[in-house]
């Protein structure tokens, strides 16, 4: 029985659900992310509180510390980090990618030292299924590797035949129980013969959903988008479609779109511990000096505490001086902003509006910020 329901359509948007072990979540859903069992600055409940439904976690960063069988012995992920949600766990791939100095690539698997003391460790698809099961991740993440851009098309291919052969090895591993799924992930960098060619492939196997990878590492927003257009259709109508590592405000509005229905980033939490706000009129950088005599809210139709509770001059005074409260606060409008962003999308799929919102949301976006006082 598929996880993934789809309600309502909108062009190529869907609106829907997918159940886990740990909970439903709605869909076009964003997923804070909590790569070493923490959303940075930010409690769990206060995660929650934002709208979030479902977070990530990072196989590479657990399986080194605190490790995945102390995390399994401490009663798996949910319990070790109070998440009683949903979980998504990254494969550790793209991590490894960006170990390239540090890393050995072979048909088996990776070996590589560790960033954190240089200790040798040796991740395979077998191992990395192994590692997300005693984390009891609701979604597992085929291990791939992540071909890096840019790449010739015979580096995408081989790249991408790799990736492939492990998410083969990924199937056979993984064990299959009510509530949990597996997700293979199209690779193929910007070729669309090699996106279509793996797409096929993944179907072959059989997943409980699809991910699109290989993108947000340095094509920039048109290349991104004019994959997009065509990968989506590449994949099973049935299963939800996840874009890894997106993105932007204005990333998730077109792709969403485009028919994808999952996101993560580090965008907003990062944005939040640098003094950077994502707001409807643009992003907003707290450190500028026009905002030190400014008592307005960051945005005056802003339910967060951020925007409720305090100023702008307040806000600006934190980031200033380094205090940790101002990443915190900054961090809880960021998040609560993207599922805000994300519960509009839904809203305009669900009543047929969804290109009317984009144009708003686009017009507003160049407005820029409010008028300095």
């Amino acid at each position: 029985m598929s996880n993934f329901k789809v309600f309502k359509r909108d062009g190529k948007a869907r609106l829907g659900r997918v159940k886990t072990a740990h909970g439903d979540f709605n869909t076009p859903a964003f997923m804070p992310v909590g790569t070493a069992a923490t959303v940075k600055a930010m409690q769990p409940e206060s995660v929650a509180k934002t709208g979030a439904q479902i977070i990530l976690a990072n196989t590479y960063h657990l399986m080194l510390r605190p490790s995945a069988e102390r995390i399994k012995m401490l009663g798996g992920l949910h319990t070790f980090m109070n998440w009683p949600g949903p979980i998504l766990t990254d494969s550790g791939g793209f991590q490894v990618m960006s170990l390239s100095s540090l890393r050995k690539l072979t048909e088996k698997g990776v070996t590589f030292q560790s960033h954190i003391d240089g200790s040798k460790h040796e991740l395979t698809p077998e191992r990395s299924m192994n590692i997300q099961h005693m984390l009891d991740a609701d979604i597992t993440m085929a291990f791939d590797e992540c071909t890096a851009f840019p790449a010739t098309l015979e580096e995408a291919n081989v790249s991408m035949h790799l990736s492939m052969r492990w998410a083969e090895r990924s199937k056979e591993t993984f064990l299959e129980r009510d509530g949990y799924s597996l997700f293979g992930i199209v690779q193929g960098g910007i070729y669309r013969e090699l996106r279509e060619q793996s797409a096929n492939t993944l179907k072959n196997i059989g997943f409980d959903g699809y991910a699109i990878g290989g993108l947000a590492v340095g094509e920039g927003q048109k290349v991104m988008f004019d994959v997009l257009n065509y990968v989506p259709s590449f994949l099973p109508d049935d299963k939800p479609r996840y874009l890894m590592g997106v993105g932007k405000p204005s990333d998730l509005v077109g792709a969403v779109l485009r028919g994808v229905d999952m996101f993560d980033c580090v965008l907003p939490t990062r944005s939040g511990r640098t003094s950077q706000a994502f707001t409807r009129r643009g992003t907003v950088n707290l450190r500028n000096a026009r905002h030190a005599d400014d008592p307005r809210p960051l945005e005056d139709y802003c339910s967060c505490p951020a925007c409720k509770d305090y100023s702008r001059a307040y806000l600006h005074h934190l980031v200033k001086i380094g205090e940790i409260l101002g990443a915190m606060l900054l961090t809880w409008h960021n998040l609560h902003y993207y599922q805000e962003l994300m519960a509009g999308l839904r809203k305009a799929i669900n009543e047929g509006q969804l290109q009317a919102f984009a144009n708003d949301f686009e017009k507003w976006q160049n407005e820029g910020d409010i008028e300095k006082i």
